[in-house]
């Protein structure tokens, strides 16, 4: 295939086969076709768009660039969900447990947070001895016993979606909706899924800002995954504020762990249904007695204690990774919470060392905020309006200005 004309034909508009694009990531993955090449391709992408047709056939090349996961013939529905990611989510930390109760297998590829967007496996790490790198023969095996493993994209999964992204990090082309769709889907179809839900966040602390925006990714990625022969469904989920009372590594694992043990706070406890009942056999009601029971809570446990974690540290996480300064933010008026920005709150945990700015950066277990009033809270004056997780004093002092023009009470 003569590259420059293949690139040339999608500046120009035209509809690519499926047999090019597949020579195309065979030939990138395999380092025949230099990085400047595949820049040019998906700068002609991002101004050019890619038909369905054309999306689906990328992400199935990129998906076969590598491992896709087999099973043992007549093994149980395989499930999983992915989340365009927010501040405070730790939906997957209850959601995958909560599946497994139902007699379901959950393999649940999982990532590292960058930018604003907390990461599920900095969550589980946060875990002391969790092992979030299991082998295929392992995860296989902790599926047939536990029927959930929590793990990261191993080098062999989707290596043409790592040198692609990469890429596209350093050209200005990651917001692409074909190459997002074909980036998310690829990954998570890798996993052989029967059933997948998606949750894709709009508004400030979410990488998609509006509504129209995110029911349009949600409608490509559905499209995709149907296309593929996997029954994809999607909710659209607002991210104006924090999602539950906690952004920040260990102070999530210590909400998800009061989720799964039949506590948490409303709005947490009601997405993980609304997730797990678009995958689900059992019905909601049934999902929840899991949640109330301890049914879910145990088998977080036996998944920690399967992948190397202590799991008697889940029950004092935030004893074990404790920043030595927490700080309340206090309203200086009575009234009503109108204002508690997400995307604010969420830059505020970077500083304090919860995220990355860049990938290679270090994380901060124990820091992050905590205590997070929801907006319509009733306050008076003085009254927290968060608590602030701090490793030092200069970190407290760069993020607070961030925390408190997040906030608004009138």
């Amino acid at each position: 295939m003569h590259i420059p004309t293949f690139i040339e034909r999608k500046r120009d508009g035209a509809e690519l086969a499926s047999a090019e694009i597949a020579e195309f990531i065979r030939g990138y993955t395999a380092g025949e076709i230099p990085d400047y090449q595949a820049s040019a391709f998906a700068m002609a992408v991002f101004f050019r768009g890619l038909s369905a047709a054309e999306t689906s056939a990328l992400t199935r090349a990129m998906m076969h660039s590598g491992k896709v996961l087999r099973y043992p013939a007549g093994s149980p529905p395989k499930v999983d969900k992915h989340s365009t990611g927010g501040i405070g989510d730790k939906v997957s930390l209850v959601l995958a447990p909560l599946l497994a109760c139902d007699h379901l297998w959950v393999p649940m590829i999982s990532g590292r947070g960058l930018g604003i967007t907390g990461g599920t496996l900095d969550k589980l790490e946060s875990i002391p001895g969790f092992n979030v790198s299991l082998t295929e023969t392992q995860t296989l095996a902790q599926l047939a016993r536990l029927g959930v493993a929590m793990i990261g994209q191993t080098a062999d999964i989707c290596p043409a979606d790592k040198k692609l992204y990469a890429l596209r990090d350093v050209t200005a082309t990651v917001p692409s909706q074909p190459l997002i769709v074909a980036s998310i889907m690829s990954k998570k179809l890798a996993e052989s899924l029967d059933r997948l839900v998606l949750d894709v966040k709009f508004g400030s602390g979410a990488f998609m800002q509006t509504r129209p925006e995110a029911a349009e990714l949600a409608g490509a990625l559905t499209t995709v995954g149907r296309e593929m022969g996997v029954t994809t469904t999607h909710l659209l989920t607002p991210m104006d504020e924090p999602l539950g009372r906690t952004a920040g590594n260990a102070l999530e694992v210590a909400e998800a762990v009061e989720c799964l043990r039949g506590g948490g706070p409303p709005d947490l406890l009601a997405l993980t249904l609304d997730l797990a009942e678009k995958v689900a056999d059992a019905p909601r009601s049934q999902l929840a007695r899991w949640l109330q029971d301890g049914t879910a809570w145990e088998k977080f446990v036996a998944m920690v204690e399967a992948q190397g974690g202590d799991a008697t540290a889940l029950e004092r996480i935030t004893e074990v990774h404790c920043a030595p300064i927490i700080y309340e933010v206090c309203a200086p008026q009575s009234g009503h919470i109108t204002r508690m920005d997400a995307g604010g709150i969420g830059r505020a945990c970077v500083l304090l060392g919860a995220g990355r700015a860049q990938a290679s950066d270090p994380i901060d277990f124990a820091v992050g905020v905590s205590g997070i009033q929801s907006i319509g809270a009733v306050v008076g004056q003085g009254d927290p309006l968060l608590r602030i997780h701090a490793r030092s004093e200069s970190s407290l002092q760069a993020a607070l200005p961030l925390i408190e023009t997040a906030i608004s009470v009138a």
